[in-house]
């Protein structure tokens, strides 16, 4: 199953690095990664799309324990439509 996270993360060295560990720790396989920072040093917008068997709800829990992690939401994904939209 996909499933699309949308964390927000503390500018922090090793944030970005931290979350796709914790992600594939958790037995979630990392499939896309779009981001950006707000521009003012502010806090990073992230959207991380992950492929896994486990419920995403562990996944969530987890990333909510990183220190850097601000929030965390996860959206389940038709796979048919992000194979879709790829193409």
């Amino acid at each position: 199953m996909r499933y699309r996270l949308d964390l927000v993360l503390k500018p922090a060295e090793g944030a970005l690095v931290r979350v796709i560990g914790m992600a594939e720790r958790r037995g979630f396989t990392p499939c896309e990664i779009s981001g950006r920072p707000d521009g003012s040093g502010g806090p990073w917008r992230l959207q991380l799309v992950v492929d896994g068997q486990r419920p995403a709800e562990t996944l969530r829990l987890q990333m909510q324990k990183i220190y850097d992690c601000e929030s965390v939401e996860v959206t389940p994904l038709d796979e048919t439509a992000t194979l879709e939209a790829v193409a």
